[in-house]
């Protein structure tokens, strides 16, 4: 049953990323922007910094030159790590696509392996792991191209060695307590944010279980604490041991972040609200803003609160048929508790994060990633129901010749009807919409063949949310730095000396609001920016093609700021303005509003390319 499980669900990840391997895995994926592009980024880091001796945990190949501490990021190190050798001989491109594809296999694996120890009907399994690891939540981060919320493989086997050192306790302790310190290593290295909810909700559950057996059978207790406390302590002194380094360097190492890790919570704040569990809405709103500034390019996603209906129905009916399975229960608490962890603020009811989003650490998770936990505890309970369906026909069924057969009929069909409602809504997003990952002329030509130790300053800026800089730095394989960069790091707050720079470059970015105009302040920023992120080549890309997420305000703007800023006319090359001795540009030449306007209208119709620096330069010279 194993085999066929995991044909069956591998089977299914391939025809979720079936634009990717039906086409070009190398070069096509979810998008060359966005979220997509950094984590492009974080494939490649591990494996360029292994091949050339430099620090996976660290680099100054992005917000050049304090660099960027890939622990205080989604930079999923172990995924990286792991398939380093796909990324070496096939591109980052294709090892995300991997770990896109593994994401929902593994994860639904793992949930079939906690199961098979609680159901005697596997198939009752084969749903639990189909539930979990496809669940409308996984489907929807992993188009969002949230690699390391959808990558849940750790999780349920983290319940498996709890239950077993809590409850069961089959194996020694000692083995279950380096099992589980085992996965809290590795699961530190996908997601930090995961492992911290998994470890609320561990303690959630734990709670729960100590209460219930105080109350209703405390003579349980006594035998089980002695093994359950030295399994506890080999899980806490390995995990301590072998993440003392790696805490020490996410918390105090070069280039960590101090404080909270989303400027207070603000950018960080979105949930469920309790709706969000039984309707599929909820990112709608959202899509106009993927097409535009970079995302999702595919049809609107399911919410990601929405369990499917089939699955959550049958959880909640069967948890109440069969109430004397404590599983059930327990499983029912601790996915009420995370449902209610997953409510948004500002809907008019308290909420815990009224309250926690100024608890550190705790503060700093997103809120509506407790469904994860949610999809947990409907995928167990449901394949708990339908085990107890089919024992239930199987004993009532259990005269007549044939009685295993229709059993199992009726119990595949209800399994056919659970799943259903989930197929459907997810049916028009299969296949996940891809694209290619196209560079801009400029970086596939010159970015390859850039001299070492040069800085670049792409347009739009990353750190302005327009992000596909980082998938071209990573496809051109390193071989230049980068000033700035997206994520937690690349927000005014942390840009030190260089926010006004920061701030008017990513408004120049950005076409939200009026554009930022070529006043002496703005263009004194600006230089002041490029000098300490020591920026030696800034890069407008001015291409026919261009995706709307990748043009920014447009070239003609672009050009006609920069050139105010460095004071002298770029070279054009490969379909690109590019200025490449920013080090030693002469004075700025400040623009009036007017002139800057009038200089830089409808750029595209130009018949000179140069035309727009050159009105620019000109405007600076009295009497021109």
């Amino acid at each position: 049953m194993w085999l066929l499980a995991t044909a069956a669900y591998a089977v299914l990840a391939v025809v979720m990323w079936w634009n990717v391997w039906s086409t070009h895995p190398t070069s096509t994926t979810t998008c060359g922007c966005g979220d997509a592009a950094r984590f492009l980024w974080f494939f490649q880091w591990p494996a360029y910094a292994m091949a050339h001796g430099h620090n996976i945990l660290y680099s100054t190949y992005l917000f050049h030159p304090g660099g960027i501490n890939l622990l205080n990021d989604t930079s999923v190190v172990a995924l990286g790590v792991v398939l380093a050798p796909v990324t070496w001989l096939f591109g980052p491109v294709a090892s995300m696509n991997v770990a896109l594809t593994l994401a929902p296999l593994c994860s639904a694996l793992a949930m079939f392996a906690l199961l098979r120890r609680w159901v005697s009907w596997t198939p009752a399994a084969f749903l639990g792991g189909l539930a979990y690891g496809f669940a409308p939540f996984v489907v929807t981060e992993l188009a969002l191209n949230q690699i390391n919320i959808a990558f849940l493989a750790i999780p349920p086997l983290l319940v498996l060695f709890l239950a077993d050192l809590l409850v069961t306790q089959r194996r020694s302790p000692w083995k279950n307590g380096l099992a589980l310190a085992g996965l809290v290593i590795v699961q530190f290295f996908l997601s930090t944010e995961v492992l911290l909810i998994t470890v609320l909700a561990s303690l959630m559950a734990m709670v729960v279980l100590v209460t219930w057996a105080a109350v209703s059978q405390p003579s349980v207790i006594g035998p089980r604490v002695a093994g359950a406390v030295r399994g506890s302590a080999v899980a806490v002194a390995v995990a301590v041991l072998v993440l003392a380094y790696p805490l020490c360097f996410l918390l105090a190492g070069p280039a960590h972040l101090v404080g909270p890790i989303w400027s207070a919570g603000g950018t960080s704040r979105y949930g469920t609200t309790w709706s969000s569990f039984v309707t599929t809405g909820g990112l709608a709103d959202l899509r106009p803003s993927m097409l535009r500034f970079g995302g999702y390019q595919g049809p609107v996603l399911v919410g990601l609160g929405y369990p499917g209906l089939g699955v959550f129905l049958v959880a909640v009916v069967g948890a109440v048929v069969w109430r004397q399975d404590r599983r059930l229960l327990l499983f029912a608490a601790v996915g009420l508790l995370a449902g209610v962890g997953s409510l948004a603020p500002g809907h008019g009811y308290p909420v815990p994060w009224d309250v926690l989003v100024h608890v550190s650490w705790v503060g700093d998770i997103v809120e509506v990633r407790f469904v994860l936990v949610v999809t947990l505890c409907v995928a167990v309970m449901a394949a708990l129901v339908v085990d107890h369906v089919h024992d239930w026909l199987m004993a009532r069924w259990s005269g007549p010749e044939g009685s295993v057969s229709r059993a199992g009929l009726y119990s595949w069909l209800l399994i056919a009807l659970v799943s259903l409602p989930t197929v459907v809504v997810l049916g028009p997003q299969v296949p996940l919409t891809t694209r290619p990952v196209l560079l801009p002329q400029w970086y596939e030509h010159r970015g390859p063949v850039v001299p070492a130790g040069r800085v670049v300053l792409a347009y739009p800026v990353p750190f302005s949310g327009l992000q596909s800089s980082e998938a071209w730095q990573a496809v051109n394989t390193m071989q230049w730095a980068q000033a700035g960069g997206g994520g937690p790091q690349g927000q005014p707050s942390r840009a030190g000396a260089a926010r006004p720079g920061f701030e008017v470059l990513s408004a120049a970015s950005l076409p939200l609001g009026p554009p930022p105009q070529p006043t002496p302040a703005n263009l004194a920023a600006i230089r002041e920016a490029l000098a300490l992120w020591r920026v030696t080549t800034v890069v407008v890309p001015d291409q026919p093609g261009l995706p709307v997420y990748e043009q920014g305000r447009g070239a003609a703007y672009a050009a006609g700021l920069f050139t105010a800023a460095l004071g002298v006319a770029p070279s054009r090359d490969h379909g690109a303005w590019v200025w490449g001795t920013v080090r030693s540009a002469p004075a700025p030449v400040p623009v009036s509003s007017g002139r800057f306007a009038r200089c830089t209208a409808d750029g595209g119709s130009i018949a000179s390319h140069l035309a727009v620096p050159a009105c620019v330069l000109a405007a600076g010279v009295p009497g021109v």
